[in-house]
């Protein structure tokens, strides 16, 4: 690359001083080619870019390394193979080129995939009222002197993200209506529908009974199956607990006495 101060130094000693291209190359080191190039172009910077790099070994070998890294890739990171061994099992196979060679091309190979696998999600947008969440969370409290472990019934508007906690001993069918009732309660209303993350508690009682499930809550409010409905621009309700562990912790603690010493 040519830096500014040489192609001045060339402009000058031509135009200025006026000595022969023979001169200029030979004081200041540089071809005949490159000194024609500066006197006839009025740029004031030259740059070479490689528009295609040359694979002479790797290149009859890329089809079988991209399946060896891909491959590699596939697998637990525990499992992966080192670069040393990849080149170990390449040449295993017929490759007589180095491993500097292997290692440029498997680290570009994981720039390029990267930028072409990157995770990527489109948020989800709720209207006002339109659905709320529900989950628990397991939280380690002080009772009277007693450490225990009691689980936080979490219900969160989507569209505000305006939280319910309440805390109970267990997870039964009567926490989980208890719960919601206090939750609209406190909201003064409920949403169309609820978004619940593998509602077991809802209906496992009256499956073991045999009594066909019905939903404890409205028409209007029904269990969606799946993960998937969990997703609010993208945090998970049980991911949401451990982020503001301060604000839900201290929420939860307001009603845990209240929940234990009820009947």
């Amino acid at each position: 690359m040519l830096i500014v101060e040489t192609i001045a130094k060339i402009r000058r000693a031509f135009f200025v001083q006026g000595k022969p291209i023979k001169a200029i190359c030979r004081e200041l080191r540089v071809s005949r080619k490159v000194v024609r190039k500066v006197i006839q172009s009025e740029a004031t910077e030259f740059r070479y870019e490689r528009e295609a790099q040359p694979l002479p070994k790797i290149g009859p070998w890329r089809e079988q390394l991209d399946q060896l890294l891909l491959v590699n890739e596939g697998k637990a990171s525990r499992e992966r193979l080192t670069l040393i061994r990849l080149f170990e099992e390449l040449r295993g196979q017929g490759y007589d080129g180095g491993y500097d060679a292997v290692r440029r091309y498997a680290r570009q190979w994981g720039k390029e995939r990267g930028a072409s696998t990157a995770a990527a999600y489109v948020p989800l947008i709720f209207a006002a009222g339109e659905a709320y969440q529900f989950d628990w969370s397991h939280e380690v409290v002080v009772l009277s002197g007693v450490t225990a472990m009691v689980k936080a019934a979490h219900v969160r508007l989507c569209h505000s993200r305006m939280m319910f906690v309440r805390v109970y001993p267990r997870e039964t069918q009567e926490m989980v209506f208890d719960a919601h009732d206090r939750a609209f309660a406190f909201f003064k209303g409920a949403c169309q529908r609820g978004i619940y993350d593998n509602m077991k508690t809802g209906g496992d009682d009256l499956r073991r009974q045999g009594t066909p499930l019905q939903s404890p809550l409205p028409t209007d409010v029904q269990p969606l199956p799946g993960r998937a409905g969990c997703l609010h621009a993208g945090v998970w309700l049980g991911e949401g607990t451990s982020r503001e562990p301060g604000l839900l912790r201290a929420r939860a603690l307001l009603h845990a006495a209240a929940a234990v010493q009820e009947p």
